[in-house]
């Protein structure tokens, strides 16, 4: 799961932000502070988290704490209830 969120934010998030510099994303990389999510990449990929393994991101959960970095995501998408 880690390895395909980290492929994800590279992929669909970083490219875009940073078209022509290198981000080095690990998983305690933070994605908060670094501005890799913002409001419209987060919805980007609450969809992408429910799309791919049917995690449902309840809005009481969508703070910075569950998002400030990858290990952060992974951690909240294997604690939700699967839908």
């Amino acid at each position: 799961m880690l390895q395909q969120l980290t492929e994800y934010i590279r992929r669909e998030i970083i490219r875009e932000a940073d078209a022509g510099g290198a981000v080095e994303l690990t998983p305690d990389s933070p994605l908060l502070e670094w501005g890799i999510l913002n409001s419209l990449n987060t919805v980007r990929l609450l969809a992408f988290l429910r799309d791919e393994w049917s995690a449902v991101v309840p809005p009481v959960h969508i703070t910075g704490r569950h998002f400030r970095d990858l290990n952060s995501i992974t951690d909240l998408v294997l604690s939700l209830p699967r839908s």
